[in-house]
Formats: structure tokens, sequence, C-alpha cells
């Protein structure tokens, strides 16, 4: 797969709230995810270590108000998509984000995710 057709396969996977398969099918297995600094997972490496943070995330969730995820934009080896996401968490009560993720694709797999948000007051 080209990089704009990874881009749209994630989206779709994303859209229908397939984030684990998104990752069984997309990521390479050295994939190094970014988180803003000082959060606490601001740096995983290797797709089972993300597949991990993923599933660990969607436990932490109690309701799901609303979930968005853009079209991609790609450019090159690389694209990326605004996510918005309102959510109850289970400890922390509902917070709404809006971040921007920006891919990195080699050979048609993902290599590299960093993530741009910040976190609510």
């Amino acid at each position: 797969m080209n990089t704009q057709e990874v881009a749209d396969r994630l989206v779709q996977l994303c859209r229908e709230g397939k984030n684990v398969d998104a990752i069984n099918e997309l990521y390479d297995e050295h994939i190094v995810s970014r988180e803003p600094a000082g959060t606490p997972m601001e740096i995983t490496e290797g797709k089972e270590a993300v597949r991990d943070k993923t599933i660990q995330w969607i436990n932490s969730v109690q309701q799901v108000h609303h979930e968005s995820f853009s079209d991609a934009m790609v450019g090159g080896d690389f694209f990326s998509c605004v996510m918005e996401i309102d959510v109850t968490y289970k400890q922390h009560g509902r917070m709404a984000m809006t971040e921007i993720a920006v891919y990195e694709v080699k050979n048609g797999k993902i290599i590299a995710e960093q993530f741009f948000y910040r976190m609510p007051a």
C-alpha cells in the first residue's frame, strides 16, 4: 500500500472504532509512538507496546460521547489527521480533546506516529 492507501485505511478503521485492528494491520513491528512531553506514555516503542497502550486507554474509558477522525492529508511518506474525542474516563471524569496526529509510512506500514494536544485544565 502507498501512503494514501494506508492513511485511508487507518481513518476507516478508526471511524469504525477498530483501533486495535488498525495497529495489527497497518503498524510496523518497530513502530515508535510519541505523545506530548511529560505525558505518561511519552515514547512507546514496538507494535506490541503500542497495542497495549491503546488497549489500556480503551479500558480506561467509561463512555464515549463523541469521536471523530478527519480525512487524512498526505504529503510524501507522511500523513496527518485531526481527532476529536469527548469521553468520560472511569477515574478522571469527562474530558473533551482535539489532537493532531502525524504518521510516517515506509514499505506500506506505519513506522512512526506523533500526537499533538494539550491536556485539559
